[in-house]
């Protein structure tokens, strides 16, 4: 199989990258966002896990991205996912400590890699970078990888071929830290990344390997190997020189509910519809006296009710004291805004303090403004609490981001620098 199907032009392979599964291809078996595993398929291969039993010889023939359901009729089900270098990097066995996405991204980047590009690592590990770099190259360019441990260097090269890649990638089993890249190399490279102990000894034999407006990284778990290594570079003729440190974040971000203690702000209620002129119940209740209604009104509520007892209006005594006098009819609107600081005993004109007038009519008895007001807020308060409104107190339907408390990634520190030549 070919991790690099869809762009390896040179195989003659016109496959997408949507192509059917075949025997003897990796494939990556979805479980979960956090579990996936790497699968290579056989014909009489099988498959288990906690969702039942999957024979391989239903995967064959099958596209990239199928969705396959168990062969023990449990009902369980996996993804079947074409093989990247992304997904490779989650699910490879460690030979050595490897780089993550962050890092990876940031080298690739910075390498300024492109379709052609001729590119040496030293420190090949469990490949986890080399498949990225691959990648960034294909389809005319090459990856020499050097690894000074014969058992990572055998493994390597037989995971390459078997993941269709050795065409693009060679490796060998050198000790560059002493011996450096060898002489056929020199002055043919475009990038260089080392991964190694002491990467300051290996700037010279880099400086040489590398062609006019060449890029250089290493990575250093250690700052001692970053001031060595910035030293060593700025020996031997090395420019723009950097150092990144690159650690990844993840954050939970999902949408359901959020419990609160704190009410937020209430829609306010709609308030009735104020009368034109306040009732003789409002007006005694905020102190201020009113002048009775007119005669046809007074006439009118006597002959609805002739049982009732006629009230006679009379204007209080500080009318007569302070000089004013009231007629009935007459407009006593500024009267009433004068006197306001005079009489507001909350008496009406019948003597009876707080009780509508007799005769009255029930337009006249309905209750305060205040009080509807705040019958209206306390109904608003008995309702039950939702989900999603404002003003509730408990719970509130809202997207939720919460930061990892750690930072992932293999922490150390990326150098970058590039070979200036003047002219």
């Amino acid at each position: 199989m070919n991790f690099l199907r869809c762009t390896d032009i040179t195989a003659g392979d016109s496959s997408s990258s949507s192509g059917a599964i075949r025997e003897g291809d990796c494939v990556i078996v979805y479980e979960g966002i956090n579990t996936m595993k790497a699968v290579y398929v056989t014909a009489k291969g099988r498959f288990d896990n906690r969702f039942g039993i999957f024979n391989h010889k239903s995967w064959i023939g099958k596209p990239y991205g199928s969705k396959v359901t168990s062969d023990s009729g449990h009902g369980g089900w996996v993804m079947l996912l074409r093989p990247t270098p992304e997904l490779w990097t989650q699910v490879l066995r460690h030979r050595t400590q490897i780089l993550y996405l962050a890092d990876i991204s940031m080298i690739v980047m910075h390498l300024d890699l492109q379709p052609g590009s001729v590119v040496l690592e030293s420190g090949t590990g469990s490949g986890s970078l080399t498949h990225s770099l691959v990648r960034a190259v294909a389809p005319r360019g090459h990856v020499h990888t050097f690894e000074f441990h014969a058992g990572r260097a055998e493994d390597a090269t037989g995971e390459f071929k078997q993941h269709g890649l050795s065409k693009l990638v060679t490796v060998m089993q050198r000790n560059i830290e002493e011996q450096g890249f060898p002489e056929t190399l020199h002055g043919g490279a475009d990038a260089i990344f080392l991964d190694l102990p002491a990467p300051h000894k290996v700037v010279p034999s880099a400086a040489a390997c590398l062609k006019p407006n060449g890029r250089f990284c290493a990575f250093s778990p250690c700052i001692e190997q970053v001031q060595r290594t910035t030293e060593a570079l700025s020996s031997s003729g090395f420019t723009d020189v950097i150092t990144y440190e690159c650690l990844l974040r993840e954050y939970d971000v999902h949408r359901g509910l959020v419990y609160t203690g704190v009410e937020l702000e209430r829609p306010q209620p709609k308030r009735p519809r104020r009368d034109p002129k306040p009732s003789t119940f409002a007006a005694a209740e905020q102190g201020i006296s009113e002048q009775p209604r007119e005669e046809a009104s007074a006439s009118a509520a006597e002959e609805s009710a002739p049982t009732e007892a006629s009230v006679k209006v009379e204007p209080p005594a500080e009318a007569a004291t302070t000089g004013f006098s009231m007629q009935q009819g007459s407009d006593t609107s500024g009267l009433e805004e004068e006197k306001a600081g005079i009489s507001g005993t909350g008496t009406d004109s019948s003597g009876g303090e707080g009780q509508p007038p007799a005769g009255a009519t029930a337009e006249a008895v309905k209750p305060p403004l205040g009080a509807e007001v705040g019958k209206l807020e306390q109904q608003q308060q008995l309702t039950p609490l939702g989900v999603g409104g404002l003003g509730v107190r408990q719970a509130l339907r809202m997207v939720h981001c919460q930061p990892a408390r750690e930072a992932r990634g293999h922490t150390g520190y990326l150098t970058f620098a590039r070979k200036f030549v003047c002219g």
